[in-house]
């Protein structure tokens, strides 16, 4: 049996993939709906109404999953994908109702890839 290795916060990656899809026309709507529903499906986690985010167990699979996604970018609109280390994630500010809110720093996980 192969040992299990243990991922520093500098291999365990964050993709967040930021979208600002046209919403107007019936196809416009349909084709963001299905977009936001896919990414779902692949394990992303809504962070902000057009932001979604995913952890992934290094550099080599966040690449592999941008490509997949470029693949199933809707026609018209943006699209940008990021990622970001866990340890550059930890560093983010976030602010909900006026207060700083650092409940994401507070967590511990098993992480299985």
């Amino acid at each position: 049996m192969k040992p299990l290795k243990i991922l520093s916060g500098y291999e365990i990656m964050w993709l967040f993939v930021m979208f600002d899809l046209p919403v107007v026309k019936e196809e416009d709507r349909k084709n963001a709906a299905l977009f936001r529903t896919d990414l779902l499906k692949r394990g992303f986690s809504m962070s902000q109404f057009s932001v979604y985010s995913k952890v992934v167990p290094g550099k080599d699979k966040a690449e592999r999953i941008t490509r997949d996604i470029v693949q199933i970018v809707p026609p018209a609109g943006k699209v940008s994908i990021v990622g970001i280390t866990d340890k550059q994630y930890e560093k983010i500010v976030s602010i909900e109702r006026g207060e700083r809110d650092d409940t994401n720093k507070k967590h511990q996980q098993l992480w299985l890839f």
